[in-house]
Parts: structure tokens; sequence; C-alpha cells
């Protein structure tokens, strides 16, 4: 019996998954559970499984093409059997070719010009590559579709990248892209290392920022949102960071991971700004679940440190490593990127004195951390040094009123302050 390969659900918030990569050719067997794509949500890439047993007989979409949530993007089924109703008459496209897509089918993204993630195709169409492949070829702005590959059935593996990159003629050559005949003015080098030649360059948007601009318009326009900002006296979270870090790695701790803490801890105190808003109720939270802004290549991204309030600044400061490297690296799960119920967004690293953040929709509210600074703060009739830092509450006042968040704001300076107060 054929089987549907349809485009799915991977993440709780994807509306539209753009097909990366077909794991499978068409005529390959498949079983129940086996990677048969990859697919960009709008957080990570994920893995398409199989969810019947047969070969491979239809590929309806191509490598980079957009289809919305529950469109046939494939079929599975026996060797001979009558398919013809599921393709909509069109005979089964072989894996190198381009098939139209059914009227299912969102239209087609154009793949980005630069460094794109997903195969790329050649005279010969779509390179087998893998993922750490691919990724190692976007950073080091190789062209995939030009490397030959010495892996399984001519796949493009981790050392065909490396001996790409180390060959300056190759890596010369895979990563040229035809130039204009002329150009009205020079190639222009911005801080991410993107190139521009010409007057300007379209690049199509990627899930993740698809998702993040819808988001963001759920929010500045509807949320009704006032900002309170506090100064914040951070020498002795200083001095606690230094102790903590020269015992050794399990207690390597950032800044921000002390902040964290000190969130959790102010959030299980005024709960009122530990909510959702649900649209005809608000809801309470017990458990501080801390969201925690991460900046990508591809956008923003929010993974979730769980019950903050209960784990040590230790345990926080691992999470938040290895959540971070995972969002970079576009492999986090559903579940650890889901059920914040509060968000911080720290820009302190980026020499940014003060900021206002906006809310994630359902939460109640978010804080925009600033930098650190030396200020002279007058005490004891002199001026001494003090390490300062500037926070900014953002609060849904459907939600939270202005003296709430005020007495939220107040707690967690007292803890930061006094961060030992955290440890007990």
């Amino acid at each position: 019996m054929a089987t549907k390969v349809m485009m799915e659900a991977l993440s709780p918030t994807m509306e539209e998954g753009r097909l990366v990569k077909w794991v499978k050719n068409v005529g390959d067997a498949v079983k129940t559970g086996d990677t048969i794509g990859e697919v960009e949500t709008d957080k990570a890439i994920m893995e398409l499984v199989a969810r019947g047993d047969g070969v491979l007989r239809a590929q309806l979409i191509t490598e980079g093409t957009t289809a919305s949530i529950g469109a046939v993007i494939g079929v599975i089924a026996g060797a001979d059997e009558d398919i013809a109703a599921l393709t909509g008459g069109a005979a089964p496209a072989p894996a190198a070719a381009a098939p139209a897509a059914t009227p299912a089918v969102a239209p087609a993204a154009a793949a980005p010009t630069a460094a794109p993630t997903a195969a790329d195709a050649g005279p010969a169409g779509p390179v087998r590559s893998s993922p750490l492949a691919r990724r190692m070829a976007a950073e080091k702005g190789l062209n995939i579709g030009a490397i030959h590959g010495s892996g399984p059935g001519g796949r493009v593996i981790r050392r065909d990248i490396e001996g790409a990159a180390a060959a300056p003629a190759a890596a010369s050559a895979a990563s040229a892209a035809p130039a204009a005949a002329s150009s009205k003015s020079a190639p222009t080098a911005v801080a991410t290392g993107m190139q521009i030649d010409g007057e300007f360059k379209d690049v199509a948007l990627t899930q993740m920022r698809k998702t993040i601009a819808r988001r963001l318009s759920e929010s500045i326009g509807p949320v009704p949102t006032f900002y309170l900002t506090s100064e914040i006296d951070m020498t002795k979270v200083g001095q606690l960071r230094e102790q903590m870090v020269a015992n050794g790695d399990q207690y390597k701790v950032s800044v921000n991971d002390i902040i964290i803490k000190a969130v959790a801890i102010a959030l299980t105190r005024h709960p009122e700004c530990n909510a959702h808003w649900m649209g005809d109720a608000i809801r309470y939270f017990s458990a501080a679940h801390v969201g925690m802004a991460v900046a990508t290549d591809d956008g923003l991204i929010v993974p979730v440190i769980r019950d903050a309030q209960l784990k040590g600044l230790g345990q926080i400061g691992k999470e938040a490593r290895e959540l971070a490297k995972k969002a970079r690296e576009r492999k986090l799960q559903p579940a650890e990127f889901t059920g914040s119920t509060f968000s911080v967004s720290n820009l302190g690293m980026f020499g940014i004195d003060q900021f206002t953040a906006i809310i994630n929709p359902p939460e109640a509210a978010i804080l925009a951390v600033g930098a650190t600074e030396t200020k002279p703060v007058w005490e004891n009739g002199q001026f001494v040094p003090r390490q300062r830092m500037r926070v900014t509450l953002s609060c849904d006042h459907r939600v939270i009123d202005g003296a709430v968040g005020a007495r939220f704001l107040h707690t967690l300076r007292a803890l930061l302050e006094a961060p030992m107060m955290m440890l007990f």
C-alpha cells in the first residue's frame, strides 16, 4: 500500500518547512523510521523519517523548496504499484530531476546565493553530502557541487571539504561565483563576513527568519508594553564569578548564567511576572523556565533553562553552554526551545549600554541586559570604582502592572548586589 511522504510539523511553531536534502533517492528501498530527508524548520534542521515500508517512488519537490505542513512531497510504494493518483498523473521523477510541485505545495523559495545550506546542484543533479560537510562548506565559502566526494556512493564528507579548503587552487575554483560583466560599486565586506558584489544582493528568508518576523509582528503591535529600567551594582557578581572559575571547570559560569539564576529566584517570589497571556485567562507558573536569547547566523533563537530556580550556578552554566552550541549548529530539539515562562536577552558582550527587548508571546515579560561598566560611585564621602549594569524590563500591561514589575526588579537587584543570597 502506498504511503504519502508529507511535510510534517517537526517543531511546535512550524507552519512550513524547506526541504534541505533528499537523503534517499528515487528507487531506494526504505523502511519505517528511515531518514529520507532533512527539513529546515523555523528553529533547526530536522530529519524527516519514512512512515511506511517500500521504495521511494517519487520526489514531488526539489531540494530548496518550501512546502506547507501537510503537503505531499513524495511517495513510498511497492516497486510495481500504480501511484499516478498520488502524483497527479505525473511520472515519478529521477533523483536528479526537478519535478513540479503539486498544488498543495507552497511556492518554492529562492535559495540563498551565498553559502547555501542545501546540497548544491551541479551538472549531474543534487550532490550527495553529509550535514556536517554542507555546514563546513558554507562556513568556508565553498561550492559543495564542485567538490568530488570520497564517501559511499560519491557522498561529500568532512575530509573532502577539508581537502578542498587546504588546496588554494581547488578552493578558489570551488568558491568562485559567476561574476557580473560590470559593477557600479566595489564588493562590500560586512561584519558578518557576507560579500556583496554590485549594488545589492537578495537572500531568501530562512524558515527561522520568517518566524522571527511573524512573531515580532504579533508582539510589538497588539501587546501594550511598558518598560522599567534599573541600574544594578555588579561588583560582587564579578567577584563571585572569579572565585567560582578559579575552582575548576565544574564551576565555570558567565555573568549571564548568574543573571539567569537571579531572574529565576525573583520569578518564584513574584509569580505575577512568571506568566503567559492566554487571551481569555492569565496563566501563572510555579517553576521558572528561563529562555536565553542566542544569536545565530540565521537569527535569534531562545533555548530554555528549565526549573532554573532549582539548579546551581554550575549546572546552569553547563546547560547554557551546551544549549547555545546546539542553537548555533541548528541541532536544538523542540523540547529545548519551547515552554519558556520568561526570557532574558543580553547584549552586554557587544558593548550595548541599554536597550529594550520585544516580548516573546505568550510570555508577559522579557529582561534586556546591557554591558557592565566601571563607574565612579559616591560612597562614604568619596568616589569609588564600582561595576554597574543597566537592565530594562519589558512588560505586557495586560498581565503586569507597573508596581508589580518594579517589585520584581527590586528583588532582582537585591539578589545581584548580594549574590551569596542565591546560594542559600
